[in-house]
C-alpha cells in the first residue's frame, strides 16, 4: 500500500488526521506491515521497540508566491559588451542546485501586510521595531523634479497595491524573509490542524519556527502529534518536529547565482544539453521589442529607452509605466517569472567583491557567510528566547573548529580576498567596497537597455535604499531537483 506524507493530504482530512491523533497512522502500518530498518532490522514507527519514527513523505511542498526553478550548469557572468570597464563579472561556469523563487517581486501590499502585523504585535511595547521596518519614502525626493505625489502615495494608495515595494534596504529585505518564514509555517500547522488561530500574539509571544522547535512556544494547541516513545506514556504526545516534514525551509534573498540563474531561464532555450543560442537577456533575442506577431514592437521589459523617454509618446505608451509597472507586467520568463530584466532592480543575498567570480566555488557560488550557532547554557540547552520571541545565535569560535577542515572562522566574507593579510578596504577614501557592499541585479525602470542583461552586476551599501531597487524571496528545495511525477531523463546509478 503506498503511503502518503501528511502535507500531501487534502485540508479537511488533514484536520481528521491530526483529531484522531494519528490513530490512523497505526492502522496503516499494521494493515500494510510495518517497514523495518534495513540496517538493523527493527520496526520503525514501533512503539513496542522504542518508538523510532519514519514519517511517510514525497516532496516538498511549494510555499505562498514560489516557483521551482530547477537547477543545473549554466555560464554565469558578463553577456553584454562590459562598457563600464570594470571586469567584475568574468564569465564562469557553475552549477546551482534546484531551488524556489517569488513568481513576482514583493509588492506594496505585501510589505503593508507585514508592517500591519510588526505594528499590532510589537507597536505597543517596542515601535523601534515598527520604525526600523518602515520604508525610506523620501527615496522619491528629486532636487529638480516634482515627485511628492510619490512620497505620499507610493506605498500606502490602493492603486499602488501590486507595485513593486521600493525604499527598501537589504537588512528590511532579510528581515521580510524571516518574517515571511514564521507566516507561512504557523499557517501550515494551522491547516494541519495542530494549533489553533491566535490572533491576539504580541512581544515575544508570537510564533517562530526556531523558537517552536526549540521547545519555547506554546501558541493555541488544537491537536499535537501522538507521540510513539514509550516513555511518553499512554496518551503521549509532542510538537511537530523537522523531522515531520512538515515546516518549510526559510525564505531569504536569493544569492547572485541563483538571480542570474533565474533570469537567464535557459530551459526555453536548450535541446537536450545544448544551450542552442546563448541569451543576453530573459527572452530569446538581442533586442528588447516582441517579435512575435501578435505583439510585434511591443516593449518586453520596463526600462528607460533614452534621455527624458521613461514611457513613449502618448496614444502609444510603449511599456506603459512613468514608474515601476504592477508586478505581474510584461511576459513571465520561461520559468514564469515576472521582471526579471527591468522595473525594478533586487537585491541578492552576496557581499560585492569584483572578483568574486573569480574566487567563488562553482557550487552553489556564493560570498557572505557568517557561519553562526545558537547560543546555549552551561548544560548545553538553547538559551531563553529575546523579547522579541526569536533565539539568540552567535559566531562561531576557531576552538570550536579545531579539527574541523572546511572551514575553521565564523566570517567568511573577506575569504580569498585579503582576509590572511588583515587588508582592510577603505571606504570612502579608496573605494566604496566593504563587507557591508550588497550586490543587486536585473535593471529598472530608471535604467538603460544595458542593466537588462542577468549578467550585469552593481552594489551598494546594505544600508541603502532607492526608488528603483527593490527584493523577491526565495527558498532552498530540499531532496530531489525535479519536481513530484518528474522522471529524471537518465537513470541515476
Amino acid at each position: 500500500m503506498a503511503l502518503v506524507s501528511i502535507n500531501k493530504i487534502a485540508p479537511m482530512k488533514r484536520i481528521i488526521w491530526n483529531s484522531l491523533g494519528l490513530a490512523a497512522v497505526a492502522l496503516v502500518f499494521a494493515s500494510c506491515g510495518r517497514e523495518k530498518s534495513s540496517v538493523t532490522g527493527w520496526n520503525y514507527n514501533d512503539p513496542k521497540n522504542g518508538g523510532f519514527e519514519v514519517v511517510p513523505y514525497d516532496e516538498q511542498e511549494t510555499g505562498p508566491g514560489l516557483v521551482l526553478i530547477e537547477g543545473g550548469t549554466f555560464t554565469m557572468g558578463r553577456t553584454e559588451q562590459d562598457i563600464t570597464q570594470d571586469w567584475n563579472n568574468i564569465p564562469r561556469r557553475v552549477t546551482v542546485s534546484s531551488f524556489y523563487m517569488d513568481e513576482t517581486e514583493v509588492a506594496n501590499v505585501h510589505y503593508l501586510e507585514y508592517l500591519y502585523w510588526i505594528s499590532r504585535v510589537f507597536g505597543t511595547d517596542y515601535p523601534e521595531v515598527f520604525k526600523k521596518a518602515l520604508p525610506d519614502t523620501l527615496v522619491w525626493r528629486d532636487k529638480l523634479a516634482y515627485n511628492e505625489p510619490f512620497v505620499e502615495l507610493y506605498l500606502r494608495h490602493p492603486a499602488y497595491q501590486q507595485y513593486p515595494v521600493v525604499g527598501i534596504n537589504w537588512l528590511q529585505a532579510t528581515d521580510f524573509c524571516a518574517w515571511r518564514t514564521d507566516r507561512v509555517n504557523e499557517q501550515i500547522l494551522i491547516r494541519e490542524g495542530v494549533l489553533r488561530v491566535n490572533p491576539n500574539q504580541i512581544n515575544e509571544d508570537n510564533f517562530n519556527t526556531e523558537a517552536y522547535l526549540a521547545g519555547q512556544y506554546e501558541g493555541l494547541v488544537k491537536s499535537d502529534l501522538m507521540d510513539l516513545n514509550p516513555s511518553s506514556g499512554a496518551n503521549g504526545s509532542r510538537k511537530v518536529r523537522m523531522e515531520d516534514g512538515i515546516f518549510l525551509p526559510e525564505y531569504r534573498l536569493p544569492t547572485e547565482a541563483e538571480w542570474e540563474y533565474a533570469a537567464l531561464s535557459q530551459i526555453g532555450n536548450t535541446i537536450y544539453e545544448r544551450v542552442t543560442d546563448r541569451r543576453l537577456y530573459p527572452w530569446n533575442g538581442h533586442i528588447t521589442r516582441n517579435k512575435d506577431e501578435k505583439y510585434k514592437g511591443a516593449m518586453m521589459a520596463n526600462f528607460k529607452r533614452g534621455r527624458g523617454d521613461n514611457m513613449g509618446t502618448a496614444g502609444f505608451l510603449n511599456d506603459n509605466a512613468d514608474i515601476p509597472a504592477p508586478v505581474h507586467s510584461f511576459w513571465p520568463n520561461d520559468y514564469g517569472l515576472y521582471n526579471m530584466a527591468g522595473n525594478v532592480n533586487e537585491w541578492v543575498k552576496d557581499v560585492y567583491r569584483p572578483l568574486s567570480p573569480e574566487d567563488k566555488a562553482d557550487f552553489n557560488p556564493y560570498r557572505g557567510n557568517v557561519f553562526e550557532t545558537q547560543q546555549r547554557d552551561e548544560e548545553g540547552e538553547i538559551v531563553e528566547k529575546d523579547s522579541l520571541g526569536r533565539i539568540p545565535y552567535r559566531g562561531v569560535t576557531p576552538e570550536e573548529n579545531v579539527d574541523r577542515r572546511n572551514y575553521t572562522f565564523s566570517d567568511n566574507i573577506n575569504f580569498l580576498d585579503g582576509d590572511e593579510e588583515e587588508i582592510k578596504y577603505d571606504f570612502g577614501a579608496t573605494s566604496l567596497i566593504n563587507d557591508r557592499a550588497r550586490v543587486y541585479k536585473g535593471g529598472s525602470w530608471r535604467d538603460r537597455a544595458y542593466w537588462l542583461s542577468p549578467g550585469t552586476r552593481r552594489f551598494t551599501d546594505e544600508n541603502q535604499s532607492t526608488n528603483d531597487l527593490g527584493f523577491r524571496c526565495a527558498m532552498t528545495r530540499v531532496g530531489s531537483p525535479v519536481g513530484l511525477g518528474t522522471k529524471p531523463k537518465t537513470k541515476i546509478r
